[in-house]
């Protein structure tokens, strides 16, 4: 593989930051973090560009940083999709199998996953992601990979996930303006699934809840495959705004009070801690009890995942979720978020970290970075050799066509 073939780069465009991950593919098939770059997001709300000029600025300062940091020019991007507007829904195909002796073949599961997402969605909307959950063979239920066995008629369930064509092209827009191409784009859970989800939980049933700064997105994964998808328009900047206006203390200080010392459950806070809360106008700061800050973040935590779990029922898995739930997102690195969730789901619950990465793991080991990290592993391991997916500029494609002439001579 050559060095422009090795970097990977992930970019989220969230409501709370910017974040730019470059990842190197190893000879040995692991991946090693190489870069990360991390900007405050501006002219972003809930997954949607609000402001074109000030996106672009963020954007490009997050990859400026990353393309420091790894020692590399980026001049391409993997990007995550976030927003209420992102919807997903079950479907299926069915084909009658053309092959000789009725032998199925590659071309019949293009066939039959094309049938299934040959289905009219609304004007403005297009799809995302087609993807497949199990095929059926003459009746017989549950087969993963049909290729090569035979049968007359092949059926396949797979999950669509659609989203407004307007905000996905204006996004893009943003990262285009920064002189950098997006090679895919990636719904924001999906990529989240991939770095702090594990092979056994997505077999037996587990939901994943990313909680970031606009929105909490849920994906609900059983049987190895992704089952439903859905996104909650309340996250962590709704526990900010609770603050500042229950604190009577501006939005900024509200953030940096939430993050010390905020926790959502009181029960978790003595009654004698106290906290300095920084006050409107130029007046004094105060001090004041830590258990009414938690008073404050409580019902807001509650409130999300009485959301969530809504939405779990309504689909229909609340039985499924033998793993139980996995919160990520920087929304759940909230103190007591993992306790409070217990009581209202009453299933295991843990926090997800980015796993299954080398070089600077220690620097990405948090939830805020499940979804750059897991758009580079899900690039990685979908990997498809073409030059434009390198996320290297011309001094690293130089380097590279260097290294292989003296490989020939040497």
């Amino acid at each position: 593989m050559s060095r422009r073939e090795r970097y990977l780069v992930g970019l989220d465009v969230g409501t709370t930051h910017v974040c730019s991950v470059v990842g190197e593919g190893l000879d040995d098939g692991s991946l090693d973090i190489v870069g990360l770059g991390v900007a405050e997001s501006r002219g972003i709300k809930r997954g949607v560009v609000v402001n074109l000029e000030a996106a672009v600025a963020s954007i490009k300062k997050a990859i400026e940083e990353a393309e420091l940091m790894a020692g590399i020019e980026i001049d391409s991007v993997h990007l995550s999709l976030s927003g209420p507007h992102i919807k997903g829904f079950n479907s299926r195909g069915v084909v009658a199998v053309a092959g000789k002796n009725r032998e199925i073949a590659r071309d019949d599961v293009r066939r039959a996953i094309d049938a299934a997402k040959a289905v009219a969605l609304p004007t403005g909307r297009e799809i995302l992601h087609v993807l497949p959950q199990d095929f059926v063979v003459d009746e017989q239920d549950g087969i993963g990979a049909p290729v090569g066995m035979t049968g007359a008629r092949l059926e396949v369930n797979v999950h669509v996930v659609t989203g407004a064509t307007s905000s996905t092209q204006n996004i893009i827009a943003c990262v285009n303006r920064t002189g950098v191409s997006v090679v895919d784009t990636v719904v924001e859970q999906l990529a989240a699934a991939e770095a702090v989800l594990t092979s056994d939980e997505k077999e037996l049933g587990v939901a994943l809840i990313d909680i970031g700064g606009g929105t909490a997105d849920l994906a609900i994964f059983e049987r190895g495959s992704l089952w439903h998808t859905a996104v909650v328009a309340v996250g962590g900047d709704h526990f900010t705004s609770d603050i500042a206006v229950g604190l009577r203390t501006p939005i900024p200080d509200a953030e940096k009070v939430k993050r010390k010392n905020g926790c959502a459950l009181s029960s978790m806070v003595d009654e004698d801690e106290t906290i300095e809360v920084a006050s409107v106008g130029g007046r004094k700061p105060r001090l004041m009890a830590r258990r009414i800050l938690s008073e404050i973040l409580q019902p807001r935590a509650e409130e999300v995942f009485h959301l969530v779990w809504d939405e779990i029922r309504r689909a229909g898995y609340e039985k499924s979720l033998n793993s139980g739930i996995v919160l990520t997102g920087g929304g759940s690195i909230l103190e007591g978020m993992p306790e409070i969730a217990e009581q209202i789901f009453d299933l295991p619950i843990r926090r997800g970290c980015p796993a299954d990465v080398g070089g600077l793991a220690d620097h990405v080991n948090s939830p805020t970075f499940a979804t750059p990290v897991g758009l580079v592993l899900y690039a990685h391991r979908n990997r498809v050799p073409d030059p434009r997916r390198a996320g290297v500029g011309a001094f690293g494609r130089m380097a590279g066509r260097l290294r292989g002439i003296f490989k020939e001579f040497f």
